[in-house]
């Protein structure tokens, strides 16, 4: 799809407007698609491939060991002693000069049994070949447009071929005009211009989606710097992440990632197939190469 631009700016005694983007979509020369988006759907290898991602990079955690003089792990800040044998009670450590037991496990303010240990390896090895096969698949499954509907996508009804690739790139301003390589445009008013690109392809309903379904998550998650869950929505794949990468990630939803770190994951979060996804001219052409 190559994209001309008409932008219209007025102008008033007190200044300048904001620019108005008139948005023009035609239909480019077809172009060599990789062998990937013919790879066989297979689900499993997906959610296979998602699981090793996501426990890759899970952090270690856990409570450090008590010892020494350093401040003391949960549940052993007392001082405590034992009473001997003979007194008809049960051989728990106790509080230092008096009878409530503390530290076990099993008394009132003890250490946790048996927690979580900072050297256990969360890791899962994935061969490459499933790595890539997991990948391809992935990508094949974005260019079903009952799969992308299935996972909750919206976007127009005239669309029935996909993916959108978007090719060349062209600005028109008053009797200016200027042809431009699509990741590389000017970053002012950046993410207004994606998002009236978007607009003009039919992925509107599916931007408006994910930022009207932002929501407070419940928990200690919002505690930890993850306040809000937002849905899912366009992935843009570029080849290098130049001006439309740096505009489009700003927008609710969207996620950008070049064509070489290109996985499952990003193709498929949580391992359900069929993420809405665009790609330019440039990352089919980089695909094409490592092919």
């Amino acid at each position: 799809m190559n994209i001309v631009n008409n932008i219209q700016q007025d102008e008033l005694d007190a200044g300048k407007l904001q620019e108005v983007y008139d948005i023009e979509v035609e239909l480019g020369k077809k172009i060599t698609l990789p062998d990937s988006f013919e790879a066989p759907h297979r689900p499993d290898m997906v959610k296979m491939a998602v699981a090793s991602s996501r426990a890759n990079r899970r952090q270690s955690y856990g409570s450090k060991p008590h010892n020494g003089k350093k401040r003391p792990m949960a549940g052993m800040k007392h001082s405590v002693e034992w009473w001997g044998k003979g007194r008809g009670v049960s051989r728990i450590m106790r509080r230092t000069g008096q009878r409530r037991g503390a530290q076990n496990p099993h008394t009132l303010g003890g250490r946790r049994a048996h927690g979580p240990k900072v050297e256990k390896d969360w890791s899962r090895k994935l061969n490459m070949q499933e790595r890539r096969l997991a990948r391809d698949s992935a990508i094949a499954a974005t260019t079903s447009v009952q799969m992308v509907r299935d996972r909750g996508h919206r976007f127009a009804e005239e669309i029935e071929n996909l993916p959108i690739i978007l090719g060349d790139y062209e600005e028109v301003q008053g009797k200016k005009s200027e042809s431009i390589d699509i990741e590389m445009f000017n970053l002012k008013g950046g993410t207004r211009k994606v998002s009236a690109i978007f607009e003009a392809l039919g992925l509107g309903d599916d931007l408006h989606r994910a930022k009207s379904g932002r929501t407070i998550r419940p928990g200690k998650g919002t505690m930890r710097n993850r306040v809000r869950k937002t849905p899912k929505s366009v992935l843009l794949v570029v080849a290098n992440k130049d001006g439309l990468a740096k505009a489009a990630r700003n927008l609710p939803g969207v996620n950008v990632v070049a064509a070489r770190n290109l996985c499952a994951e990003d193709l498929a979060p949580g391992g359900d197939m069929g993420r809405l996804t665009v790609f330019t001219k440039n990352a089919i052409e980089a695909m094409n190469k490592e092919a």
